[in-house]
């Protein structure tokens, strides 16, 4: 059974589609010619030959279509010379047909269960999502906790998820892969920050080394022992004795240039100096302690020397910082190097001023291996990042990794874990109900070709022959008649003297037989298989070119489907009526047991086509009832056709002041002024034979305000001939009261009283 069917980008229905729907078991849709009814009729016979339509099917289960219309009339009337055979079960085969309908009731048992099962896999459409829908349901909710993941990260890791980050559904499958391969060890965050700034930021290259100082020569220095030496003259001579009492060594020494520069006379008694004085003054100051005093002076040279190099390398570095080294404690380190540096040289120069003196070197060792320790640091970190530059494909490939992996393991792990246990739980649910509806989709399958086996033994076409020639000489077509074909599995159509009929019979004739039979095509199949298959029914326009006899014939044919339908027993599960026929709808729509709405079990539908596209209207009760109704419905519209609506209201006092007669329409007319009579003549021209007055002309062409003259008089003129009941009761809801009676309308001569009117409308419309 066929629940919707959608149209659009098909013939007259446009992009945006029209549904009908939801279907019941019996379904009426009447349209004029052109409005789209055919192609609902066609788009049932063959739904995958229009892919932009779609026909929903109950449970999913498609069933047989057998759909009468101009197709079927070309396909099996015009193009061949025979009409198929249609087979059916012979009556005297009992037990076959018994045999026939247990394996039928069988596969119908099995294919509920199959439908049953796909409701709990897909659900009903409804608040019931089924099985597929609640894993579905489990993916996009997974899909979602995996895109907030990503939202936490996307600002310091985002390169990390390069490829991925437009899309929820790729980055939820990348996510499922990496939780199944990512072998990466888990990084803390902070970490995975840090380097990303690096291996993501802007284009890397090598960094220099930090380059190393030389501070082996200055602590070497230190140990000299020539700073902790007293360097004095020769204890043996004469003036020994003295200097060692007073402890002037150096000041002796001192005092001995001045001494020399003034030619052996004492600097400060301005006496000359014997030779023996002069001699043991330089016997004092012999060989050695010129050698110490020498030692004392390179010391000073080269310390001197050192600690301007090293300061100078150290200055060097401190102007063009490595990024890698940690510039404030270095140059912390050096300034207390420097200052350390400065007050040893002091030392040093006290010294070579003062060699007797015992000095002291202030230590710097702690110092240059702090700073040594800084600069291998540094390089350490230099080489991590060359190593870093020369494989930054590798690196970051693996920091990719490392990320997925803290995204896979910390923000994703609870969730993951939860989503996997359900998603398991859901597709082994899946799969066994799949599995059970393999099993009993191949029993049913299996009844239904034992069912095809046991049909073709007991079939024949010769029933159908006689039902419808039967048929054709009760309804008085004596001229032709059907027969087998040569084949035995064919007709053909023949004349009483047993020649060809088929080019010789009238339109009406044509059509009368082709659906005779589609009749009979309903009871059986034009192949020896596949008369017991469930089908659904569809009748489009049958009684295009039928006079009234016949058109009454198909009508209660076409009723006799709708019993078997109803009964819930037949193989017909559904039937559609399309059709543009007024007189043949009410007729075949008829039905005691309907009020003004429809029946639980049927629907109905009109098509229009008010500018270039079909549009379908659903109606709740029956909304075709007699031509003269349409025609009120059209006057009591709020916006009816400015073309259409002069004519429509001369339509309606022809037919009902015929049906009444005896009325004379030009005295009503009479009695109206001015352009309101003009009106009313114009409406009335029908009274002459059909002539129209010569000032019709004025009003082919209605804007609003003619339309609302024309209204007026309209009532005026079943007001002053004492029918206004009728066109009240016509008008229903619509009904106004007129603003101005006509002072003419108190009496109106050659109009008699019609018993109010409301009765002769009454017996007109019933």
């Amino acid at each position: 059974m066929i629940e919707t069917i959608s149209l659009s980008k098909t013939a007259t229905y446009g992009d945006q589609p029209e549904v009908l729907g939801p279907l019941r078991r019996i379904n009426f849709i009447f349209g004029t010619n052109g409005t789209g009814k055919t192609t609902i009729s066609r788009v049932i016979a063959d739904g995958a030959g229009y892919a932009s339509c779609g026909v929903a099917w109950k449970d999913g289960r498609p069933i047989q279509a057998l759909v009468y219309n101009r197709d079927f009339v070309e396909r099996n009337f015009s193009r061949s010379a025979e009409l198929k055979g249609v087979f059916t079960l012979g009556e005297k085969q009992v037990k076959v047909q018994e045999e026939i309908k247990a394996k039928k009731e069988e596969a119908d048992s099995y294919k509920e269960k199959v439908a049953e099962l796909k409701k709990v896999l897909d659900g009903d459409g409804g608040a019931t999502r089924g099985k597929r829908g609640d894993l579905a349901e489990l993916e996009a909710a997974f899909q979602e906790r995996c895109w907030e993941a990503f939202g936490k990260h996307k600002e310091k890791l985002s390169h990390a998820f390069e490829g991925f980050r437009n899309s929820k559904k790729d980055f939820k499958a990348k996510v499922l892969q990496e939780a199944d391969s990512n072998k990466s060890a888990a990084v803390p965050l902070d970490q995975l920050h840090k380097r990303a700034e690096t291996i993501f930021g802007k284009a890397l290259s090598e960094a220099p080394v930090v380059p190393e100082v030389r501070f082996a020569a200055l602590l070497g220095y230190e140990a000299d022992p020539i700073i902790k030496t007293r360097v004095i003259g020769k204890e043996d001579v004469n003036i020994a004795e003295m200097i060692k009492k007073l402890g002037n060594s150096d000041w002796v020494r001192e005092g001995r240039r001045y001494y020399e520069a003034n030619q052996s006379f004492c600097p400060f008694c301005q006496q000359k100096t014997d030779e023996a004085f002069e001699k043991s003054l330089s016997e004092y100051f012999n060989e050695s302690f010129e050698r110490d005093s020498k030692a004392i002076a390179a010391l000073l040279d080269n310390y001197t020397t050192d600690t301007d190099r090293v300061l100078q390398e150290l200055g060097q570095i401190l102007a063009a910082p490595s990024k890698f080294l940690d510039a404030a404690k270095f140059k912390s380190e050096r300034d207390l190097l420097e200052a350390k540096l400065r007050l040893n040289v002091q030392q040093l120069i006290k010294k070579s001023k003062e060699p007797s003196q015992i000095f002291e070197l202030e230590s710097v060792g702690n110092l240059a291996s702090a700073i040594e320790g800084l600069i291998s640091e540094a390089n350490k970190k230099v080489a991590e990042h060359n190593d870093l530059v020369k494989n930054i494909a590798k690196e970051k490939a693996k920091l990719i990794s490392e990320v997925w992996k803290h995204l896979v393991e910390v923000d994703l792990g609870a969730a993951y874990g939860d989503y996997k246990t359900k998603k398991a739980g859901l597709e082994g649910t899946i799969k066994s109900i799949e599995d059970k509806i393999d099993t009993f989709g191949q029993e049913a399958r299996t009844r239904d070709a034992a069912i095809r086996e046991l049909e073709k033994q007991t079939t024949s076409v010769r029933p159908t022959i006689d039902a419808i020639n039967a048929l054709l000489a009760s309804f008085g077509f004596h001229g032709f008649a059907l027969a087998m074909a040569d084949d035995g599995k064919s007709y053909k159509l023949i004349r009483e003297d047993k020649t060809d009929a088929k080019e010789t019979l009238s339109e009406g004739e044509k059509t009368f037989v082709t659906f005779l039979y589609f009749y009979h095509l309903l009871k059986g199949s034009d192949t020896e298989s596949g008369i017991n298959t469930d089908r659904v029914v569809v009748f489009d326009d049958p009684v295009s070119s039928l006079d009234s006899e016949i058109l009454f014939i198909v009508g209660s044919l076409i009723k006799k489907v709708f019993d078997e339908a109803r009964s819930g027993s037949s193989l017909i599960k559904q039937v559609f009526v399309l059709t543009h026929n007024v007189y043949f709808h009410k007729e075949v729509s008829f039905n005691n047991s309907r009020t003004d709405k429809a029946l639980k079990d049927e629907t109905f539908w009109v098509v229009r086509k008010p500018a270039k596209q079909s549009k379908l209207e659903k109606h709740e009760g029956n909304p075709i009832r007699t031509s003269y109704e349409l025609l009120w419905s059209e006057v009591k519209n709020p916006s009816p056709s400015l073309l259409n609506i002069q004519n429509v209201m001369r339509r309606i006092l022809e037919n009902y002041f015929k049906f009444f007669g005896g009325i004379e329409p030009r005295n009503i007319c009479a009695s109206l002024p001015g352009k309101d009579q003009m009106i009313c003549n114009s409406l009335l021209s029908w009274v002459n034979d059909g002539s129209h007055y010569a000032q019709d002309d004025i009003f082919v062409s209605l804007n609003q305000g003619a339309v609302g003259s024309y209204m007026k008089v309209f009532h005026l003129i079943f007001k002053l001939s004492d029918h206004e009941a009728h066109y009240k009761m016509m008008m229903g809801d619509a009904y106004v009261e007129l603003e101005e009676p006509m002072a003419a309308a108190a009496e109106v001569p050659g109009i008699e009283d019609q018993d109010g009117g409301a009765k002769g409308a009454a017996d007109l419309t019933a």
